[in-house]
Parts: C-alpha cells; sequence; structure tokens
C-alpha cells in the first residue's frame, strides 16, 4: 500500500528549469488585497467556448480559476490542491481525502458528491478529456469529504492525470441541460471568470475563496493571435504581460521585458501515414532527408531554439543520455513532383514561417507542395482528422501530465487523442503499454526514450526545434509564473511592482 504525501510525491522528471518569478517586491505587499487589475495578451482564443473537457482548460489554470484534487509542483511531483491527502489502497484504486472548507463560484459548497459528479461528467464526455485517453475511471463518494477512484488498469499515474487542468472541480451548475461545460461562476480558484468572448475574458478575486485572497482584484485578458500584435500592445503598455512573444519581435522590446523561459516543447513536422504519399515510408524517408534543421535554427529562431535530435530536448535533462537509435535506416524515394499538403497555424508566429523554408526544402527534394496555413481554432480539427499529408506542430511534452510518455501515448498511438500523423503501429503501441505500466524512475524514463526511437524509426515525424519561448512583461507587476508546462501564469501572489 502506498501514502502519498504533498511534496513528499516522487517527481517524474527534474526539469532543467524549475518554475520562475518575475522579480520580486517587498513581500509584504504580496499579501495586501488592492484594487488594481493586471492585464494580459493570451495567445490563443477559446478553441472550445471555455469548456474545461477541452484545451481550453489550461487558460483557466493559467489565470487562478480552476482547480484540481491535485497539482504539479516546480519538480513534477504532487501537491495538495482540493484534496489533502490521498492513498494508492491496490493496484486499481485510490483514495482522496478532500478540504471541507471550499465553495464554488456559484456560492455552493464542494464536497465528494460535487467532486465525483466532475470525474463521472469527464469520463462520460465525448470526446474525452485527452487525459483520460488509454483509462476509464470509476469514482464513488465514499464518505462526505472522501472519494474512492477505481481504474480499468494498473495507473502509477493517476495523480498526475488528476493533476490536469482538464479535470479541475466545477459546481453542479457548470454542466448544463444541452451537454455543454461552462466555467463561469462554478469553479474554486482565488479569481472567478465573470465574462468571456472570442476575443477577450473579465476575470474578478474571488473573495469567498477557501485559501490566500489574491493580492489583486482581477484580470483583464485579451486574446491576441497575432504575435506581431502581442509584442506590440506590450510595447505600447497597453497590457503588462504577453504571452509567447515571436523571436522577430524580441529586439523590439526593451531587454527588462524580455524572458526567456526554456521549456519542453518541441517544434516538429508529422507526415500522415494512414493516407496520401506518406504512407509509403521511403516517401517519408525522402521528406525526412529534405530537411536542414540547423537553417531554421538561425534563420527563423534567430538562436532562440535548439536544433532537435529527438522529440525530447535539452528542458528534460536525461532525454540525451538515455536516448536511443532514432535514425530509420529506410531508403529515401526518388521523388518526381509528388504533390503534398503541408499545413500549420498562425498562433505561433515561427510556424508560417517554418513552413515556407520547408516549403523550398522540400520542393528541392521533389515535392510538390501547397500550404495550408489557419489559425489554430480553425484548424485543429482538419489536423485530427488527418486532413493534410504533412503538418507543422508545436508542442510541450509535458503539458498534459507531466509525463513525457503520455505525451507520445497521446501523439503516436492507435488510440491516441492527439495522433496527427495517424499512425497505429502494433509494435509501438506495445512498447507504450509495457512502459505505461512502470513505476517513476530510472525504468521508466528508458523505456520512454525506447519509444521514442521506435517512433523515429518510422520516420512519421522529423523533430525541427526545441522550442525557447520568451514571455514578454511590462514589469508593473511581480510574482507572474514563467512556468516551463504552461499551467500557471498569474496567483494569489502577483501584485503592482
Amino acid at each position: 500500500m502506498t501514502k502519498l504525501r504533498g511534496r513528499r510525491a516522487t517527481a517524474i522528471v527534474a526539469i532543467a528549469t524549475s518554475v520562475a518569478l518575475a522579480a520580486t517586491a517587498c513581500a509584504t505587499d504580496a499579501g495586501a488585497e488592492g484594487d488594481d487589475r493586471i492585464s494580459v495578451a493570451m495567445m490563443q482564443p477559446p478553441k472550445a467556448s471555455m469548456n474545461p473537457f477541452s484545451d481550453d482548460a489550461f487558460k483557466l489554470s493559467r489565470w487562478s480559476v480552476g482547480e484540481t484534487l491535485v497539482q504539479l509542483n516546480d519538480e513534477l511531483g504532487i501537491d495538495p490542491m482540493l484534496a489533502t491527502d490521498w492513498e494508492q489502497v491496490d493496484d486499481l484504486t485510490w483514495t482522496f481525502e478532500l478540504r471541507e472548507d471550499v465553495v464554488f463560484h456559484d456560492g455552493t459548497a464542494m464536497d465528494a458528491e460535487a467532486v465525483v459528479n466532475t470525474l463521472d461528467r469527464a469520463a462520460a464526455y465525448s470526446p474525452p478529456p485527452r487525459v483520460l485517453n488509454g483509462i476509464t475511471i470509476d469514482a464513488e463518494a465514499t464518505g462526505e469529504y472522501e472519494v474512492t477512484i477505481t481504474t480499468d488498469s494498473l495507473d502509477a499515474l493517476l495523480p498526475n492525470r488528476l493533476a490536469s487542468p482538464q479535470l479541475s472541480i466545477l459546481a453542479a451548475s457548470a454542466y448544463l441541460d444541452d451537454g455543454s461545460v461552462t466555467p463561469v461562476g462554478t469553479a474554486t480558484g482565488p479569481f472567478v471568470l465573470t465574462d468571456f468572448s472570442s476575443t477577450e475574458a473579465t476575470l474578478d478575486r474571488f473573495d469567498d475563496y477557501w485559501g490566500e485572497p489574491a493580492a489583486i482584484a482581477g484580470i483583464d485578458a485579451y486574446f491576441v493571435p497575432d504575435g506581431t500584435a502581442r509584442a506590440g500592445s506590450l510595447r505600447a503598455g497597453e497590457v503588462d504581460l504577453a504571452e509567447s512573444i515571436p523571436v522577430s519581435q524580441v529586439e523590439l522590446l526593451d531587454p527588462a521585458m524580455v524572458n526567456e523561459v526554456l521549456q519542453p516543447r518541441t517544434t516538429f513536422l508529422t507526415l500522415n501515414s494512414a493516407s496520401g504519399p506518406f504512407t509509403d515510408p521511403a516517401v517519408r524517408a525522402a521528406a525526412r532527408d529534405a530537411i536542414d534543421t540547423d537553417s531554421i535554427v538561425e534563420g527563423v529562431y534567430e538562436g532562440y531554439a535548439d536544433p532537435a535530435v529527438g522529440l525530447m530536448g535539452p528542458a528534460i535533462p536525461w532525454a540525451a543520455e538515455l536516448r536511443g537509435d532514432v535514425e530509420s535506416g529506410i531508403e529515401p524515394a526518388a521523388i518526381e513532383g509528388t504533390p503534398i499538403t503541408l499545413a500549420t497555424y498562425t498562433d505561433r508566429a515561427e510556424l508560417p514561417e517554418i513552413a515556407v523554408r520547408l516549403e523550398q526544402q522540400l520542393e528541392d527534394a521533389g515535392f510538390d507542395v501547397t500550404q495550408d496555413v489557419r489559425e489554430y481554432v480553425n484548424i485543429e480539427a482538419d489536423l485530427l482528422a488527418g486532413s493534410f499529408d504533412a503538418a507543422i506542430v508545436s508542442r510541450n511534452s509535458l503539458l498534459d501530465m507531466g509525463d513525457p510518455l503520455s505525451f507520445m501515448a497521446q501523439d503516436f498511438t492507435c488510440d491516441g487523442g492527439f495522433n496527427i500523423s495517424q499512425l497505429c503501429d502494433p509494435a509501438v503501441d506495445a512498447l507504450v503499454d509495457t512502459a505505461l505500466g512502470l513505476p517513476i524512475g530510472e525504468e521508466r524514463q528508458e523505456a520512454t526514450m525506447a519509444v521514442e526511437a521506435a517512433i523515429m524509426q518510422l520516420d512519421v515525424v522529423v523533430p525541427l526545434v526545441h522550442d525557447r519561448v520568451v514571455q514578454g512583461e511590462a514589469n508593473t507587476y511581480v510574482d507572474i509564473l514563467r512556468d516551463p508546462i504552461e499551467r500557471r501564469l498569474i496567483t494569489v501572489e502577483t501584485h503592482p511592482a
């Protein structure tokens, strides 16, 4: 029987750069409740009307609106949040003890029944939250403030799943009769989402928060998918904080505004292995051989990235040492005018620039390339449906569960929830299934890198660069988080400089 408490939980990996804080002012200022409101330029608009079962959940987490039973700490171990204690009873069963003083934003109390309602709704949702792919959970209230969760198979990382913002606990009023889910006035965090549209969101301090109250009165968030516009709004003093500044704009900012965050994020080219010309491994090999990653690092990122060798970059410190043979050995086909569609999205400003360079490199190799570039919200469904021959994608390998193996299970297995390459390879699936059953530690790390090698040898993905993301800050506020796994940004401690 395994008992886990707070920071005693073992970390999955120690990432190279832990969560950093903006330069901190006098500590006594942070505890005071003020009337100030921070303005933030967010990179992407809501994808699914702020449905917490979608990737929109990460916005709610970064704004400190949604909260989960447990949370990842700076070392990627598990800390308490809405649950204070938890125990693994047997291979399939866990119990969680809940806080008894939590009030939802709609004024109702959080208890075991409310938690079970959220987990049941998540498990039954179609499509389910990505973090639940590959597992079935059953939740039961076994006390007023105790929840027992049973899984259909051994899952060493159930607490990591429950730490995903996609499983934020919401009040019963969040789940509407038409099947939609709204976090407006229904979550538990120190800020309450009061209104949002496709262009902005308004959040106010929640005065009945169970923890320390927020130091600021609220957040005014603006969705600005154009990276140049985000940087411009920061330079003009229109916002206090801007996500993901394009490298082309960095030199235009005051150096004091530039904060480089080393993230476990890789930009890669996926090749559709289920339909079109890239079903042929030799054609995939020809595309692989055509690509020059060094020119992308220097020409597009101006040095703010590292050439990618595999799917795991330098932010995961054990990856390079444990990396296996990632070379496919497949003989490239001779390409003579093979037409392909190359897709990407504009939300990350570098991706369309990469598309231009890849088009040239692929055409030099004999392909006839047609680009399809849109905002992410307008292209995600087609990406997941396999509508393109190739796609340039940027992924944080620790975003979903703080576990790079889980990222590969999502992106490169038959039942993966984010499988843009459409890969369905029994050998890869078998490796993933075996690895997922391993406990946290060196053996799991070795198995993770074996999975990476197996995927790479199929040439369904060509890693391009490991990103270093620039977060822009006007230095009007301090205690803003610079989070490598992109779950936290504004907290109760964020306050004016």
